[in-house]
């Protein structure tokens, strides 16, 4: 509201200045076309200063330093030309000056890689992780830092953490219960003292998408991004940006099943299929008992067909013990504290 403010300031006070100093420039209505001309001076004025609000401070520094070369260089083969047409130095200037500040911004990446104040990639670097807001919200991080095998320093970029207050303020309360957990995860990461924890306030205003953010803010820190988001470890993984899928892990952690082996699991309902029973396993995989469907609601030794790994998941196939000329083995058993296999 103020900056509306002072942009009509701006504008009447440019109109005035216009419309007093015209006389000296026209003769046949000089107040009129100052005027206008004050006007669409404010207004133009005004569409760059919002355009500018779009690039980075970084950016605006590598096209400044872009374009201060293009001058020195035009003026340097001025003087050993001994040019002294002005005309032909200030095209010079003007082609080698804008040459200059647009090479610079387009590779303004290479431009921070020589810039002294820049981290050069070091092993601390390399233990930089970037959290999403997913895995903020998913939980599991907590509980991951207090095993203690993450490494390194856990970056909080500002705004990440504003996403996830702004999902906490929600007006749909799912996502707003899913915000204040999210929150709470943060408070709990934070208390941790296993873990190093920082709050990264680098922005990039130009950039609009979350996720682009992210990709950009790994390759300047040269950092691993912590998602649980597909998308995103699609397009980092194109970016060359590291990333760390909690999921991927989660799926790599569940205990192996060969056929031939015997569970114990709890028939909990009928399956799609004709006589088909289904059952859970304490991290969530979905055990498909055929002709289990007299056994829903009973615990039961199921003994292992197959095993389907998909993109969402394990599935595992299998049939009651007893119905078939099966190799025993002893029983494989899920706790929520362990499990344990016997060959």
């Amino acid at each position: 509201m103020i900056l509306n403010i002072i942009r009509v300031i701006f504008i009447m006070l440019s109109v005035a200045l216009s419309y007093n100093l015209a006389p000296k420039f026209f003769d046949f209505h000089p107040e009129y076309y100052g005027a206008l001309i004050g006007l669409g001076a404010a207004f133009l004025i005004i569409g760059l200063e919002v355009a500018l609000k779009r690039i980075s401070l970084s950016g605006l520094m590598a096209a400044a330093f872009g374009l201060i070369i293009g001058l020195l260089l035009a003026n340097l083969i001025a003087y050993s030309f001994h040019l002294q047409d002005i005309e032909l130095r200030g095209a010079l200037c003007l082609v080698l000056g804008y040459l200059g500040g647009v090479i610079v911004w387009k590779r303004r990446e290479d431009f921070y890689s020589l810039s002294p104040h820049r981290r050069s990639p070091s092993k601390q670097d390399e233990e930089y992780k970037i959290l999403d807001s997913s895995v903020i919200i998913d939980g599991r991080i907590a509980d991951i830092c207090e095993t203690g095998f993450l490494e390194g320093t856990l970056i909080i970029p500002r705004f990440i953490l504003q996403e996830v207050q702004k999902i906490a303020d929600s007006a749909d309360s799912i996502k707003r219960n899913r915000g204040r957990r999210g929150l709470d995860v943060l408070g709990k990461i934070e208390k941790n003292a296993k873990v190093n924890v920082r709050i990264d306030e680098q922005d990039f205003p130009e950039v609009k998408e979350v996720d682009e953010k992210l990709v950009r803010l790994g390759k300047e820190m040269n950092a691993k991004v912590l998602t649980n988001d597909f998308s995103l470890n699609k397009v980092a993984n194109l970016e060359k940006v590291s990333v760390l899928n909690i999921n991927e892990l989660a799926n790599a952690l569940k205990p192996v099943v060969l056929p031939g082996e015997i569970m114990k699991v709890r028939v909990v309902k009928e399956g799609k299929e004709p006589g088909q029973g289904v059952a859970y396993l304490d991290d969530g995989t979905m055990v498909v008992v055929d002709n289990g469907k007299d056994y829903v609601g009973r615990s039961i030794d199921a003994v292992v067909t197959s095993v389907l790994q998909t993109a969402a998941g394990r599935m595992i196939f299998t049939r009651p013990s007893g119905e078939g000329n099966e190799r025993v083995r002893e029983p494989y058993r899920m706790g929520r504290k362990s499990a344990h296999q016997f060959y």
